[in-house]
Order: C-alpha cells, then structure tokens, then sequence
C-alpha cells in the first residue's frame, strides 16, 4: 500500500501507476465527457455539462423510444430517489434512498448484487435520505451515506474493500452528495447546515480512503494535510480569523459542501459550491461570512483555495451557493456558469473567479435589484431582509415575502449544457416564502435555523419551468412550464434532445432548439433524478432513477399541499428504440 506521503510527493503519480491495471483509470475520467460507452462520473463527464455526442436518438427517432428494463429498489424503504446510475464495463451502479446501492447488468437488468449501509436510529438529514450517486476508480465503486462515512466496494462483488468514518451523526453530519474524482484524489463535502456543521473539501486516496487534505469552508478554521502516518500538519486558516465573522459563530458556521463538485482538466481546478452560513438568522452574524453560498475553485491535490466567488454575502434567505459549477467555452475562453438558489445565473472566468455576467432567471427576485458586475456583489434591498427578533418583542422579527423561496430558484437538481446550442438548460422553479427571524443557540445535533417561514406558489398554473437560457445574452430563449416544482436533473445530447423529469412521474424530450415536447413516458413516480444515456452494442439507451421525495413535500407547505397527492417509489428506467437504425 502506498503512503500518503509517497503519493503527495510524487504529485498522486503512484495513483495513475497502481490505477492501469485497474478498471477506471485517472485519463478515462479525466476523457469522460466524450465516452460515449459508459458514464463514469455525475454530470456526465467531470466538468459537470450532462451532453452526450450520441445521435441515434434524436428528434426523428425519439418518438419510438420504449423500454428495455426495469429495476425495483424493492422493499419498504422508498422517499426521494434522487441517484444519477453509473455505468462502466457493463454494469450499471445506481444509489438508492437509506444509502442503499445497487450493481445492476446492463444487458438484462438482472441485479447482480446489493451492499445496504447499516444505518443508526439518530441520522439527521435535513432533507430526505436521499443519496445522489456513486463514484468509480479502479476496480472500486465509492458512495457517501447518511451517518457520514464512505464507503468502497468492488464493483464485481460489492464486497466493502475500505470504509471511512467522516464525522459525527450525532453532530448533525451526514452525507448524499456523489465523490468526484480530480487528478486520482477523491473529492467529498459533507451536508448539515442546518445543524451548525462546519463545512469542509476533504482530498483522500481513492484506493485505501487515507486523507490526503482538508479543507474548512468556514473563515477561520484550519485546514490540514496528512503526512505518512496519518498525522495532521497544518495547512493555513482559511481565509482570516474573524475577518467576516465577528464573534463566535464562525465556530458553528455551516456552509456545507451537500452537493460536491465538479472539475475541468482544462484548467485544473475543482470547482466546490458552499451552502448557507449558520444560523439562518443574519442579525446574529453580521458581515459577509466567508465562506458561506460561494463557488470556491481548489488545487485538486492540496485543497488549496485558488478563488473564491460569493454569490449571496451575509445570506439571511437560505440561499446555498451549493450549486453546481459547470464549465464551457464562450469567446475563446473557459468559463463556469452556475444557477444560483438565490435567482440570478452567474457566469465566472473558471481560471481566475472574475464575473464576467449575472442575471435572473426566474421572473421574481425581491432580496436585491440585481447583481453590480463591477464589484460582484448584489444589490440588496434593505427592507426585504427579515428584521432582528430582538429589536421588537424579542421572540419574532417581522415577516417579509421574499422570491424565491428558500428551496431555490434552482435546487439539487442538476443543469445541463449544449456546446451545439450555447444554451443552458435549467430546471427552474418559481415559488416564494413569508419569513422571520427568532432567537436562536447552538446546540450540538440540534436545529440550527432561528426563523421561521411559509413556502408559497407565485402562479396558479405553474410552479417549475425548464428554460433555455443563453449565457452570453441572458435571454431565456424558450421555457416549458410544470404544474409541479422541477426537482430532477436534465441532460442534452448531440442528437436535438433534452431529457428531463417531472414530480408527475414522466420522463421527456423536448427538442433543445424550440423547447417543443417529442416524447414522453410515465415512470410510475416522481422523477426527482437526472436522466443519462450511453451506448452499447450499437444501441443507445437512456436511463433514470423514478422515486417521489426529497425537500419539497418535507419543506414545501401550501406548494407540498398542492402536490400531496404524488406517490413514492423506487426504481430505475431504462429505455432504447423500438427499431433498429
């Protein structure tokens, strides 16, 4: 077994060697945006745009696409499946809810074997027990599960070959984002803002699970790199100590990294987006609370922060910036573009964190007039902030409507890119909240919010809208309306599609110049999971997870009431075309 030390001194060389006789080496993943066989990372390549090259579905075949297999999580265990599949070397690796995952063989849909976490009675996830899928390196599939630890098993056997204690459940720790792996590191976040967790971006050895480095997302904790017998050594205080925290509650400052991250080989840096500061209450922590709802760009082998961007400083609305950051080139340069929560998409320089431009995608923003390009920060409007609890009654500030609702103009659920179209295709959602502020004090394992709040639609006929948004413009080109929020991802392909699911329970295509609906299929449940698609054989398939759940019927209140009546579930689809091109 190599050590930390060897591999950190050796740039993570000894990984590459160790990784070629293996299944899935650092260059397959590093290439996996252009493999058309297999799906070897979330977000369908590393840089997180969910296009395919595939053609032999496209906007005149489409219509005949049927299923080929269906699998059932099975059991009792359903709530909100929001897993992305993996697919390599013929199997397919899908997580399921209660940090469940599933080898599945791709030819027949038989299951090939099964490993279930063993889960404590205490786990506290804010939002579901969802898990949104798995990472593969070497001959090892690798997931997160909800009492914080990670967990790797061969992909033939799904024997657990290492497992990983990440940090206390019982703290309000846990973890549903899938791994990313950058440059042979693998790359995890954990979740549990709501509970005064501290985030952080650990860098580990993807073939034995040892820490490699740390890194807080919170001012003024420190961040560590491991030396050959595990020992921590300091590595800088991130950012300055009480620099944009005043006081204590840095201590307890959330800004979880739930959604993990992305990576661009064309710049080298892994792009990691941080959720909300702890607690909600701003009144409690004045200042910007770095790093809080920000996109920071790291040194994928040390964890070092090269940028940081923060798209809501002193965020009082729960406007994670945990979003994904997904790379692409425009006017000859690389950038990242990002649907934020907070209703505006931002497009940064990938290499040095620069705005280059901020606009809304959602039609009602009433927390800021917009975003000043100049300096990067919003425009806030003063009298949408819920006021301080403690300069009336002393137990609740007052109320004010804010859009979008904290659930986000944009949530978990992940955008795509076409470098055909130059379009972003966003899964957008238009909803707003009555809320205030109250007293709030930590306490471990405990809630960690102080306010209070009321989700509300804005429209009566729709709530979730798929746009077309052009990031040079910032014009929306199309939109396709939904009853129902959008809580599932979205993938284009070089064939004209975009694939995307509904709460209803259906999977579409949508053609990805006009927006105009070609195909559908009802699954049976909500789709609340991003769709993807390989080859094999010659035949292209399509894939998604089906499973209602998730953060809108626990948080949604009047927008839950109006969508009470969808039923969960617990399966994967997979389809391909009736005929034979």
């Amino acid at each position: 077994m190599k050590t930390r030390m060897t591999i950190l001194l050796a740039g993570l060389a000894p990984l590459a060697f160790i990784a070629q006789a293996a299944d899935i080496t650092n260059a397959m993943i590093e290439n996996a945006a252009k493999d058309t066989k297999n799906v070897l990372s979330f977000g369908m390549g590393t840089q997180g745009q969910r296009f395919s090259t595939l053609t032999q579905i496209n906007t005149k075949t489409v219509g005949q696409l049927v299923p080929a297999w269906s699998f059932s999580f099975g059991g009792e265990k359903q709530r909100g499946q929001e897993s992305q599949p993996i697919i390599a070397n013929g199997k397919m690796f899908v997580t399921a809810s209660y940090s469940r995952i599933y080898a599945i063989d791709l030819k027949t849909g038989n299951k090939l074997w099964k490993y279930e976490h063993r889960l404590p009675e205490a786990i506290m996830p804010c939002c579901d027990v969802v898990n949104r899928g798995a990472a593969v390196y070497g001959n090892l599939v690798i997931f997160g599960t909800l009492d914080a630890q990670l967990v790797a098993l061969d992909q033939n056997t799904g024997k657990v070959v290492w497992k990983e204690k990440v940090d206390d459940y019982a703290a309000g720790y846990s973890m549903t984002a899938a791994p990313l792996i950058a440059k042979g590191v693998l790359i995890t976040g954990v979740s549990g803002g709501e509970f005064g967790i501290v985030g952080r971006v650990e860098g580990r050895n993807p073939l034995t699970g040892e820490l490699l480095w740390s890194r807080p997302t919170v001012e003024g904790h420190m961040g560590y790199k491991y030396d050959k017998d595990g020992k921590a050594l300091d590595a800088g205080v991130t950012g300055t100590v009480n620099k944009s925290w005043p006081g204590e509650l840095w201590k307890t400052g959330g800004a979880s990294t739930w959604m993990g991250g992305t990576y661009d080989p064309a710049t080298g840096l892994a792009y990691i987006g941080t959720g909300n500061p702890a607690p909600w209450n701003s009144h409690l922590r004045p200042g910007d609370n770095l790093y809080s709802s920000s996109t920071l760009a790291l040194d994928p082998t040390t964890g070092q922060i090269k940028w940081a961007y923060q798209s809501t400083p002193n965020d009082s609305w729960d406007f994670d910036g945990a979003n994904e950051f997904v790379t692409f080139d425009m006017n000859g340069k690389r950038y990242g573009g990002k649907a934020d929560r907070n209703g505006f998409f931002y497009v940064i320089d990938a290499k040095t964190g620069q705005l280059q431009n901020a606009f809304p995608f959602v039609n009602k923003i009433t927390w800021a007039s917009g975003i000043d390009l100049k300096t990067g920060r919003p425009n806030f409007i003063a009298a949408n902030r819920p006021s301080d609890p403690t300069k009336g009654d002393g137990k609740k500030g007052s109320t004010v409507f804010a859009a979008p609702a904290f659930l986000g103009a944009k949530n978990q659920m992940p955008m795509a890119y076409s470098p055909q179209t130059g379009l972003f295709y966003v899964p957008a959602n238009e909803w707003g909240m009555e809320i205030w502020n109250e007293p709030i004090t930590y306490k471990k394992g405990g809630a960690y919010l102080g306010a209070g709040f009321t989700i509300k639609p804005l429209n009566d006929d729709y709530i979730g809208a798929l746009r077309a948004v052009d990031p040079k413009t910032g014009k929306i080109v199309w939109e396709n309306k939904n009853t129902a929020p959008l809580w599932g991802g979205v993938m284009t392909t070089a064939g004209g599609l975009v694939f995307y699911g509904t709460p209803e329970g259906f999977l579409k295509a949508v053609d990805a110049k006009s927006g105009k609906e070609l195909w559908k299929f009802q699954t049976g449940s909500g789709v609340v999971a991003p769709p993807v698609t390989w080859e094999d054989g010659g035949v292209q398939y399509v894939a998604v997870v089906s499973g209602w759940g998730g953060a809108v019927p626990l948080w949604g209140g009047e927008v839950a009431k109006k969508v009470n009546f969808l039923e969960q579930g617990g399966s994967v689809w997979v389809f391909k075309l009736a005929t034979k091109i």
